[in-house]
C-alpha cells in the first residue's frame, strides 16, 4: 500500500483515516483497552486551589464525577482511563450478554457519540458480550446521558419501569452524574458512575467489564 493519506476537508484541517488504514496494514481489529491512553479525559493527580465552577475541586481534592476536564486547574492528567466507580456489581445473570438502552435527558451530543462508538469496529463491544437494545423492555442496563430536564423526567422513569428485573443504571458523563456546568444530574442514584465530558469509549467499556466481574 502507499503512504497513509488524509482527506482534505477544505477548511485548513484534515480528517485522518489512520485507524482504518493502520488496521488493515497491521491487522489490528479493535482497540486494546489496557493500552488505551488519552490525556483528557483521564484520572487527574495533584492539588489545586482553582475555584472550580462545577465544584470538582473542594479543599484541593478532585471529584471526578463533577469534572468537565476544562484544563483550567493545576491538576496533572495521567492518561489512566479508570475514570469510573462501581457502586453495585452487575448480576451474574448478565455474564453471557448485557444489553444497553441509552436515554438522552439533555446532552450536547458528545456522550452520545462516544457511546455509539462502542458498537463500531474500532471498539467492537460485542467481543465483551455487550450489545445495544432497541427497547427498554429488552434491556439489562439503562444508560443515562445529559442533565436533568423536566421534559425527560417521565421518559426516564417509564424506561426504567419497563425494564425487567434485575436491572442496572449507568450514569454516563458529568452532566448525568452532577449536572456539569448547567444544571443537576439526571437521576439521583446510579449503579455505575462513568465520569468525563465526554467519557472515552475505553472508559465506558472498562467500567462495565469491572462491574460485571465484581463479586
Amino acid at each position: 500500500m502507499g503512504e497513509l493519506r488524509h482527506l482534505d476537508i477544505g477548511t485548513g484541517g484534515e480528517v485522518s483515516v489512520n485507524w482504518f488504514i493502520n488496521g488493515i496494514r497491521k491487522r489490528i481489529q479493535t482497540e486494546k483497552l489496557d493500552q488505551y491512553r488519552v490525556m483528557y479525559p483521564s484520572v487527574l493527580e495533584g492539588m489545586s486551589d482553582y475555584n472550580c465552577p462545577t465544584e470538582a475541586l473542594r479543599d484541593g481534592k478532585w471529584d471526578m464525577d463533577k469534572c468537565i476536564f476544562c484544563r483550567q486547574c493545576d491538576l496533572d492528567p495521567t492518561g489512566n482511563q479508570d475514570t469510573y466507580s462501581v457502586e453495585k456489581a452487575i448480576p451474574n445473570i448478565f455474564k453471557k450478554s448485557l444489553y444497553l438502552y441509552p436515554v438522552d435527558s439533555g446532552t450536547c451530543g458528545a456522550c452520545n457519540v462516544e457511546f455509539t462508538t462502542l458498537f463500531s469496529p474500532q471498539y467492537d463491544s460485542s467481543r465483551f458480550k455487550i450489545f445495544m437494545a432497541n427497547t427498554p423492555r429488552h434491556a439489562d442496563a439503562l444508560v443515562v446521558m445529559g442533565v436533568h430536564t423536566e421534559g425527560m423526567e417521565r421518559v426516564l422513569q417509564e424506561a426504567y419501569d419497563a425494564m425487567p428485573e434485575p436491572k442496572v443504571v449507568i450514569g454516563l458523563g458529568a452532566c448525568a452524574l452532577s449536572g456539569g456546568i448547567i444544571g443537576r444530574g439526571a437521576m439521583e442514584k446510579y449503579d455505575i458512575h462513568i465520569a468525563g465530558c465526554p467519557p472515552t469509549p475505553a472508559a465506558i467499556l472498562k467500567a462495565i467489564i469491572e462491574a460485571r466481574d465484581k463479586k
